[in-house]
């Protein structure tokens, strides 16, 4: 049953990707898959089944995947969680015909919890588990999330740097005798006080280092309001001038690559890392695509992507997996790979037929047709990397529209006059065409 069915919460927005869209501030803590919804005690609401569960710090989304919608649970609504109850659904008939060693039963946890929020007034829920999870590690960060009412809490006032001192009180200084280091004693003693700086050093660092992830968060969090306060106002205001629309697209580009909120990890998804992963890298690579004409390098989106996720930095391996688990889902990107073996990320609606035609064009211009083109003449005409405008020359000779001449100063690549030229008559000169044109070229430069 599709999330739509339950009308009663209320619905949650998905992602082209289809993962759920988190509001400000809001960070995914784990998810479940395979989750029933049943309300326990009104049968005039709709349960959910087969979602995908994902615990946030201000909600409970169910998923419906195939039909891509989602409905949420306000977590404020919740007035008690019950801690998981195991039940057993036993088959007679199975126990007698399995063997000793088997399991002649299908076991579930339920974990049910009492809501309120209108118009249902006060009801109790039940979220069923039917796959092999740790239900206990969910209910635990589930109880962790209702204490911590994320969704009451405001940004705080940064706190200034360094450690303050009470107003009125006269900074300590460390008037300690030192005794003087005489004999094993003294030598014990100071090897004693070098192993104490050094712990209390190393316990400093951590602290600033903690307290530097939590306020990389915090800016992170503080980003994506400011983007998104930046593309309602470039929405309203449509008299603002050049310069203006200018600077605003670069602060929003300054701040689209500050980070991903909430990204996806081990710790949280589980099971469902590489599967969850793929999808949030689905809609990262959207915006950046668009920027670079439908095609970037694999290794640039590594580097770009690493860097939005800020400190859980993914494998090489873990990008690969992901992208390859495309091919299985309904997402706008793919993974694409050439002759030459560089793997590259694309939009479906990416076509070379309009590549080969501006490179058509560009082979096609007086100057080109007497030097031929290089991948950084393609590069600039393409806007795209000279690696990348390489793979494209290449493909274009695959498809014979290009001729390879291979140098010392490395590769130029000519229009293919061969396509002009009648074989059974090579002394013939066309009196339109490509091989007009270069004749024409090259008698003017002699």
């Amino acid at each position: 049953m599709s999330a739509a069915a339950a009308d009663w919460l209320p619905s949650a927005s998905v992602t082209a990707s289809g993962r759920p869209v988190l509001s400000a501030g809001e960070v995914e803590r784990n998810l479940l898959p395979l989750v029933d919804l049943e309300p326990e005690e009104n049968p005039r609401l709709a349960p959910l089944r087969a979602c995908l569960l994902a615990l946030t710090s201000h909600r409970l989304i169910f998923l419906h995947e195939p039909s891509r919608s989602a409905r949420g649970l306000p977590l404020a609504t919740v007035v008690h969680a019950y801690p998981p109850h195991r039940r057993h659904s036993h088959n007679p008939l199975r126990s007698l015909f399995s063997a000793p060693s088997s399991s002649s039963s299908s076991q579930h946890h339920r974990i049910r919890l009492q809501i309120s929020m209108p118009p249902v007034r006060s009801e109790v829920i039940a979220i069923v588990v039917t796959c092999k999870a740790d239900v206990d590690v969910f209910f635990g960060r589930l109880l962790e999330a209702i204490r911590a009412r994320a969704w009451e809490v405001t940004p705080a006032a940064a706190p200034s740097s360094g450690t303050s001192v009470a107003e009125g009180a006269a900074p300590t200084e460390d008037i300690a005798i030192r005794m003087p280091v005489v004999g094993v004693s003294g030598i014990l003693r100071m090897e004693q006080e070098s192993w104490e700086n050094a712990g209390q050093n190393l316990q400093d660092a951590f602290q600033d280092l903690n307290a530097l992830m939590s306020k990389a968060k915090e800016m992170m969090q503080l980003a994506e309001k400011m983007r998104l306060k930046l593309l309602m106002n470039s929405s309203t205001e449509s008299n603002s001038n050049d310069e203006e629309m200018g600077s605003k697209q670069d602060m929003q580009d300054l701040l689209l690559s500050v980070g991903i909120v909430s990204p996806v990890t081990k710790e949280t998804a589980g099971a469902l890392y590489h599967q969850q992963l793929s999808l949030q890298l689905a809609d990262f690579v959207r915006i950046p695509l668009e920027k670079a004409g439908g095609m970037m390098a694999l290794v640039d989106v590594y580097c770009l992507f690493n860097r939005a996720r800020g400190t859980e930095l993914i494998s090489p391996e873990d990008l690969l997996q992901a992208c390859s688990l495309w091919e299985k889902v309904d997402v706008p990107v793919m993974l694409r790979k050439f002759d030459s073996g560089v793997k590259v990320i694309q939009t479906k609606t990416h076509s070379d037929e309009e590549v080969f035609a501006r490179i058509s064009s560009l082979a096609q211009k007086p100057d080109a047709l007497q030097k031929g083109i290089s991948p950084s003449d393609a590069a600039f005409t393409l806007g795209i990397a000279p690696a990348l405008a390489k793979e494209h020359l290449l493909n274009a000779e695959n498809k014979g529209l290009l001729c390879r001449d291979v140098s010392p100063d490395g590769f130029r690549f000519f229009s293919n006059l061969f396509n002009d030229i009648d074989p059974q008559n090579i002394h013939s000169q066309k009196p339109h065409g490509m091989y007009k044109a270069w004749i024409s070229v090259a008698m003017a430069s002699h």
